[in-house]
């Protein structure tokens, strides 16, 4: 049940050719299928017009939308369960092959759906189930790139693999914004609702099948082919383990997704509307384009956090960053109503302060053995994501009614946990 860190079973050697292609193409494949995953969000009003009876209340309408969209966060612990323990039995290869596929066929079946006007009550249905199965999909993904990478690097790179398939992950959301900023730019308003809008989905759909491809190249993780070849593999279900003999682990992993979800989902997921209410005052392109600055040195904090851990330990990274994130968010909630000029350069630094998250990974997969690595992080992370990246968003919309603060004291609140955890990971640290 110990939370200390266990050794990645690698040998010590630098970072090869091979080892660059398998992140690359990790990377790449992540960053697609997170952008598969959250360009629907980008148009949800286009959907929702689309997707249920004109008749029916804007405010209902709107409500079921974003319930579609939340579907496919409540899939996700179910899907990363079930995917977890194939990979942990079957081979973690396959899982990271499947899960790409299981999310660009959606995807690109969303941009050729019928409408409301064309098929009824059966076009929000099928929207429905499309959206459950890339959540399961990215409950499958993100623990499994990450369990990937890091069995297939040396154990002193570790951090930098992980750090660096995060970055792939964020860099999803960057193209998703900045595709549906270049689809609303170059067609009027009444072409995105005829047929325009289905062109996001169908080049996230494309590319993802073309990601399934590229995948065909990457080999079983060392780590797995030894287990198997030891005849070491869970001998019971994975996830029975996991519950019986690494619970510490799981707290752990869980509290450390809930200081992941808290940076993306109010930094870089909700301030661009915060930042356009009455409190702050900017048009929605200024606060795009400074959400997409801020994603930019997000990713490469990411890269950077991973990268420290191997150097410093994941302690002294989560300790300093959380600080470092607690510090720059509040300046930036705090300062940019009344000097807008700072827009660009305070959301910048909070978003490259939430790159510490790249060392989240990092702790996760080396807080459990490697025959239940992935369903231990796959469970972990993705019951917590759906608790608290369902909640965050209304937490911190009910926290506004009391204080314009909210979205700070909520990520204060965080950052000072997450401090509390690099200082714990600081004590079993071997010195």
């Amino acid at each position: 049940m110990s939370s200390v860190p266990v050794s990645v079973a690698q040998p010590s050697r630098p970072l090869t050719r091979n080892d660059y292609k398998i992140l690359s193409l990790s990377a790449l494949g992540g960053a697609l299928e997170f952008y598969d995953f959250v360009i629907f969000v980008f148009f949800a009003v286009v959907v929702g017009n689309l997707f249920f009876p004109a008749d029916m209340p804007v405010w209902l309408r709107t409500m079921q939308t974003f319930g579609i969209f939340s579907a496919g966060y409540l899939a996700r612990p179910l899907g990363g369960i079930v995917m977890a323990h194939f990979g942990d039995l079957l081979g973690r290869k396959k899982m990271f092959t499947l899960s790409i596929f299981l999310m660009a066929v959606p995807t690109l079946i969303m941009g050729l759906l019928p409408t409301y006007a064309q098929i009824g009550f059966l076009a929000p249905l099928l929207l429905l189930l499309l959206r459950v199965i890339q959540g399961a999909a990215i409950g499958g993904e993100v623990p499994g790139a990450w369990v990937f990478v890091s069995e297939h690097v040396p154990a002193r790179n570790v951090g930098y693999a992980c750090g660096t398939l995060t970055c792939g992950l964020t860099v999803g959301i960057l193209l998703g914004s900045l595709v549906a900023t270049w689809i609303n730019s170059f067609y009027t308003v009444a072409e995105v609702f005829d047929y325009a809008w289905r062109i996001p989905f169908l080049l996230g759909g494309v590319f993802g099948l073309l990601s399934v491809y590229l995948r065909r190249w990457l080999h079983e993780t060392p780590v797995f082919a030894e287990m198997q070849l030891r005849k070491e593999l869970a001998e019971d279900l994975p996830i029975t383990a996991v519950l019986r003999d690494h619970r510490a682990a799981v707290v752990l992993s869980m509290a450390l997704t809930w200081l992941l979800s808290a940076g993306v989902v109010v930094v870089i997921l909700m301030t661009p509307t915060l930042l356009q209410s009455t409190a702050y005052g900017f048009t929605a392109a200024v606060a795009l384009k400074a959400n997409s600055l801020a994603i930019v040195l997000l990713s490469l904090g990411c890269i950077g956090a991973g990268a420290l851990a191997d150097r410093f330990g994941a302690g002294r990274v989560l300790l300093l960053g959380s600080l470092g994130l607690l510090v720059t968010s509040w300046t930036f909630y705090h300062c940019v109503g009344a000097h807008p000029d700072l827009l660009y350069p305070l959301y910048a630094m909070t978003g490259l302060f939430v790159g510490t998250i790249g060392a989240v990974p990092f702790v996760m997969v080396n807080a459990f053995p490697p025959a239940v690595r992935f369903s231990g992080l796959s469970f972990s992370y993705n019951l917590a994501y759906a608790i608290f990246g369902g909640l965050t968003p209304m937490a911190v919309t009910w926290l506004l009614k009391a204080t314009p603060m909210a979205p700070a004291w909520y990520v204060a609140i965080l950052c000072v946990m997450g401090m509390v955890i690099g200082v714990h990971l600081l004590k079993k640290q071997p010195t």
